[in-house]
Parts: structure tokens; C-alpha cells; sequence
């Protein structure tokens, strides 16, 4: 056949390629549809042991009904991809919980009550970098808006006020520095290799500032004396190469503590106050209290190689947050 004289005629390919699933929208909630919650949280205690690819949790809620809010006969509880593994209701295993989507809603009909829940998560494959995910070998977080709900079952919104008790476990080659919200309460070792960190915040906060951060870092520290005379202990926390470029971003959180004080009478109302920058933070800047935790490109700066906008857009962020 002469190829040049009788060129084949293409074939119309009539099989469409299979289309990527439309992504999930979140529901639209709009604020003159707001309703109290039935539930109120005061306490959560949460224990993390600690894998890049295999994380356990175990969440302990207390609850007692809102008086505010119309009697509600279940709780429901936020998840975004979660499986619960147990549940307890007031110490004993309970079977009476159904899933709802992605939610766990479980009767309820005391007027308060204790429930744990274990579940367990795989940070390495958390692509959306929302809840608790891996990060160059490190642990991160990120909850606002309703990360928190893939790290945990919990009423994820930001009318629910909680104290967190948080005990962080892990092996400690990989993962030398545990941190997160509030005050260092306890630290020890396993016998296994692992050791141990135990964080307490006693102001109550929503869970979108809820943070972990879990990995290999130094700190650039210092401190700040309080306009009431307390020495609040500063970290900076980076890779080990980054530390050098640090200097600015510790003396802008020293400024922005300063500044809030003179100009609005606010003292800060911890021990502690950490800053972690990691490179590929899905925001710029988070301020989860008490454990900021920033985009590298906020943080990091030297003379020879930023510019003068650079040192201003550290100093504004670090204020802001």
C-alpha cells in the first residue's frame, strides 16, 4: 500500500477518559442559621502516639449540657475521613454510636458525661496538609478552619471552648522535640527508644488553634520579662542549617509582646511561647496559641541574602499572629 498516495485515516476515538470525581464541597453555613451548641466541651485530654505513617489517638471528652441551647438527645462529633476504632461512654465500651457521613453522633441522655474515642490516622498520606500531617520527616498541624475534625472526632467549631491536656509520644531518634499548645507540664523516657511530653493550656480556645509539631529542630531562644514582671521562656524553631537566620524573627516577637502591652495593656498569659517554621506550611503564618507556627519564608532572613521588605514582612507577620 502506498502509504504517501492512501495515508490512513485517523479513527475517532468515542470513549470519553474517565473525569476525576468532582471535589467534595463543604456545606454552606450561614450565620443566621447559628444555633448554640447542646454540648458544651470544658475538658479534652488527648494522647498521641507518634508516626509519620501510622498515628494513634485517643481523645477523652467532657461534656455537660449547654444550658443555653435547645436539650439535644445525641452529640454529634466531626470527622472528615476518620474511622473510630473504640468508643467509651463513661468508662465502658459503647456500641450504641452510628456514623452519619462523616460524622459520629452518639446518644446521650445523662447531663454529662465522659467519651473516648480512638482513632488512628496516617499523617504521610494527609496530601490536603489540613489536620496532622508529615512534613520532610517532621509532625505538623494545621486546623482552621476544620482541620482538626481529620485528626479527631470533636465538635469542630469555634463556639465550643475547650482546656487541652495533650500527652505526645514518640520515638525519640526521629522526633527530638515535641510541641504543642500551652505549658510543658512533664517530659520522660520509654524503654523502648521513645519518649514522652506532656502539655497543658489553661486558657480555654476553639479547636481550629489547636497544634502539634513533632521532629528534628533547634531553637533561637531568649526570653521577655511581662509588664508584670514574669520571664517568659521564647524558641524559634527551625532545621539546624536555618538556625543563623533566625535573629530577626526572635527579636520581632519580642517587639510584637512589647507593643501589645503598651499600646492595649495585654500581657501574654503563658510560661512559653514557640515558634516553629516549617517550609511547606500550607499558610503563611498560624496563630495557634501559644505555638505559632510559620511558612519559612516569614521567619527566615539575613542581611546578605533579604531584602529590607523581607525584614518588614517578618516583623508584620509575627506581629499579626
Amino acid at each position: 500500500m502506498d502509504i504517501a498516495r492512501n495515508p490512513a485515516v485517523p479513527s475517532e476515538n468515542t470513549q470519553l477518559a474517565d473525569a476525576p470525581p468532582e471535589p467534595k464541597q463543604p456545606p454552606l453555613i450561614l450565620r443566621e442559621d447559628y444555633k448554640p451548641f447542646g454540648w458544651l466541651v470544658p475538658q479534652i485530654a488527648m494522647d498521641f502516639s507518634l508516626g509519620i505513617d501510622r498515628t494513634r489517638v485517643v481523645t477523652t471528652l467532657a461534656v455537660a449540657r449547654n444550658a443555653q441551647a435547645d436539650r439535644a438527645d445525641a452529640i454529634r462529633l466531626n470527622g472528615d475521613g476518620l474511622r473510630a476504632l473504640s468508643v467509651k461512654l463513661d468508662g465502658q465500651p459503647n456500641d450504641g454510636w452510628a456514623m452519619d457521613g462523616d460524622d459520629l453522633v452518639l446518644p446521650l441522655p445523662g447531663e454529662a458525661h465522659e467519651i473516648e474515642i480512638v482513632t488512628e490516622i496516617d499523617p504521610s498520606a494527609n496530601s490536603q496538609l489540613m489536620g496532622l500531617y508529615a512534613s520532610g520527616g517532621m509532625l505538623c498541624t494545621q486546623c482552621e478552619a476544620e482541620g482538626f475534625r481529620r485528626i479527631s472526632f470533636f465538635p469542630d467549631r469555634p463556639d465550643v471552648l475547650s482546656t487541652y491536656s495533650v500527652r505526645m509520644s514518640g520515638p525519640k531518634a526521629q522526633f527530638p522535640i515535641l510541641l504543642c499548645n500551652g505549658n510543658k507540664v512533664a517530659e520522660g523516657e520509654g524503654d523502648d527508644g521513645t519518649h514522652w511530653a506532656e502539655w497543658h493550656d489553661l486558657w480555654p480556645k476553639p479547636s481550629y488553634l489547636f497544634a502539634l509539631v513533632a521532629g528534628d529542630l533547634v531553637a533561637n531562644s531568649g526570653t521577655f520579662t511581662t509588664i508584670s514582671g514574669r520571664e517568659v521562656e521564647l524558641n524559634v524553631w527551625v532545621r539546624d542549617e536555618d538556625l543563623p537566620r533566625t535573629d530577626h524573627a526572635l527579636e520581632s516577637l519580642k517587639k510584637s509582646m512589647k507593643w501589645d502591652e503598651e499600646v492595649f495593656g495585654r500581657e501574654y498569659d503563658l510560661d512559653l511561647f514557640n515558634i516553629v517554621a516549617v517550609s511547606d506550611f500550607n499558610m503563611g503564618a498560624m496563630e495557634n496559641k501559644g505555638l505559632n507556627v510559620f511558612n519559612t519564608k516569614y521567619v527566615l532572613a539575613d542581611p546578605d541574602t533579604a531584602t529590607d521588605a523581607d525584614f518588614d514582612a517578618i516583623e508584620g507577620v509575627i506581629a499579626h499572629e
